[in-house]
């Protein structure tokens, strides 16, 4: 696991293996994200070598997932996944999930987004757990999963889609 990986680096890398190119501003405007933030995890990705830069001036939708339209010329800078971001994608499953969250916020977070998964609220999911929310709250909050006042963001919830493991 790269050094520094936060959900937002995450579902990036999960959005680009379901749309297998896309382009910021759609990363952005898709997980509610700012794009200035979106940009940078970009940036820092790329300097992993998970993802890189898609060539070319036009794209087709065989390629590019979420595409309505059969053939787009880019506008926008596209990305993909490297192949070792691929292969880095292919690995994850609930045990890394749990391994990644339980070692980025603490022991129960894994638990935490499971039950969020099935609740709306961050205290009613961590009530039904007997676990204390207030000790998880903020790194919720500052890892977008949660929104200030306890509900699911956007971005959880697609990444927990796209992550398909839970």
């Amino acid at each position: 696991m790269p050094n520094d990986l936060t959900p937002i680096h995450l579902y990036i890398l999960l959005h680009l293996k379901k749309a297998k190119v896309d382009y910021a501003k759609m990363i952005a405007k898709m997980s509610c994200v700012d794009l200035d933030l979106i940009n940078s995890c970009i940036e820092d990705l790329i300097k992993a070598g998970l993802i890189e830069r898609d060539s070319g001036s036009a794209i087709k939708r065989s390629k590019a997932k979420f595409k309505k339209a059969f053939e787009v010329r880019k506008h926008h800078t596209y990305y993909k996944l490297t192949r070792d971001g691929e292969l880095f994608v292919r690995r994850i499953n609930k045990k890394w999930l749990k391994e990644f969250f339980d070692k980025l916020i603490g022991k129960d977070a894994f638990r935490i987004v499971e039950k969020l998964k099935d609740c709306k609220d961050f205290r009613t999911a961590c009530k039904s757990l007997n676990i204390e929310s207030d000790e998880y709250f903020e790194d919720f909050v500052l890892y977008r999963l949660v929104t200030p006042n306890g509900r699911r963001t956007r971005l959880f919830e697609l990444l927990l889609m796209f992550a398909e493991v839970l």
